[in-house]
């Protein structure tokens, strides 16, 4: 190949890359949409140790509450021999409890009620706090933001676990969304006023400006430029309310204020607890293996959400995404060169 063949080719590629002449194709939007939303995440959630870990987790616990409900029974009192021993027998590998039910199948069929209450409750508390946040951060000064942050306030200063308590105790809800929901009730004022404070940090920012100036629409301004941002913080904070919840509702059925109408983690310590498993070292794996249940998906939540922190980064995605694509480039100009 000539010298001269050679820098017409670079120039080509130079071109090719910075400018593109002919209009975008659908195949070529769903690969772009695919390399940046699926492969760059996929690369870099792999060279992240916390994301791959907290994932595991997770998803041990999601297999758990779907497809192990299926897999195995809904434990009834006479199941097993009462209080054997953990490791014994594959049948009860963790033991059973005094009414002769299965410690493994209890923690199973409680897991799907435990992720609808973390779900309603992280909903309502980060959906609504992020809601709020940005509406008043970006309506600063006026009357909606005086209205909003007036009312956060009022909330803030609200005792929330005694709110908490007094609610469920007149309601008695027995469905996990509703006690999830109640729970989230107390969990979004302290995280809307600091989405509030990011909104403001980013609206004095040079490019969110001159997109208002170019007149781009809102909705694009708040997708393209602050949600970007505000997603691994409101990330985070959705995992902490996941473990707040976590530990507010077992604690809640462990107290005995929430009706016991389905298996629950916290049920299941209160249970024990009154059978004085504290004093009895043949009734522990009835208090413990709840225990750890709720210690290993609280730890895989925080794990998760620090991992996603690297996978919304957009700079970061956007390099895994170019590395990509120049892998490929590569690729193709040395098989069209040995073609040639």
């Amino acid at each position: 190949m000539s010298e001269a063949h050679s820098d017409t080719f670079d120039l080509k590629d130079l071109y090719e890359e910075d400018i593109d002449p002919e209009p975008e194709s659908g195949a070529d939007r769903a690969k772009r949409f695919l390399e940046m939303n699926v492969i760059a995440p996929a690369r870099i959630a792999a060279d992240d140790w916390r994301a791959l870990v907290g994932g595991a987790i997770l998803t041990f616990f999601l297999l758990m509450g779907t497809v192990g409900v299926w897999l195995v029974e809904r434990p009834t009192s006479g199941d097993a021999p009462v209080l054997a021993a953990p490791f014994e027998s594959l049948a009860y590998p963790l033991g059973t409890d005094v009414f002769g039910q299965p410690i493994h199948a209890q923690l199973i069929h409680a897991t799907p009620g435990m992720f609808k209450m973390i779900f309603a409750g992280a909903v309502v508390s980060v959906g609504f706090a992020a809601l709020v946040g940005v509406v008043a951060g970006f309506e600063h000064g006026t009357r909606i933001d005086s209205f909003l942050m007036t009312v956060t306030d009022v909330v803030i200063t609200i005792p929330g676990l005694p709110l908490i308590i007094v609610i469920t105790a007149i309601f008695q809800p027995e469905n996990p969304y509703i006690v999830g929901v109640f729970l989230g009730i107390d969990n979004w004022p302290g995280l809307a006023r600091t989405v509030r404070s990011q909104v403001l940090s980013i609206r004095e920012e040079s490019y969110v400006e001159a997109s208002e100036i170019m007149g781009i629409p809102l909705s694009s301004i708040l997708r393209r430029d602050i949600l970007s941002q505000l997603m691994p913080y409101v990330m985070i904070n959705g995992a902490l309310t996941s473990r707040r919840i976590i530990f507010e509702s077992v604690g809640l059925y462990f107290l005995g204020i929430l009706p016991f109408t389905t298996f629950n983690w916290g049920v299941m310590m209160n249970l024990a607890y009154e059978g004085n498993a504290l004093t009895r070292p043949d009734m522990l794996p009835w208090m413990v293996a709840p225990m750890v249940c709720i210690f290993l998906l609280s730890f895989g939540l925080v794990l998760l959400s620090q991992g996603l922190d690297s996978l919304f980064n957009v700079r970061l995605r956007a390099r895994h995404a170019n590395t990509s694509k120049k892998g490929t480039s590569k690729n193709n100009q040395s098989q069209a060169t040995g073609g040639d």
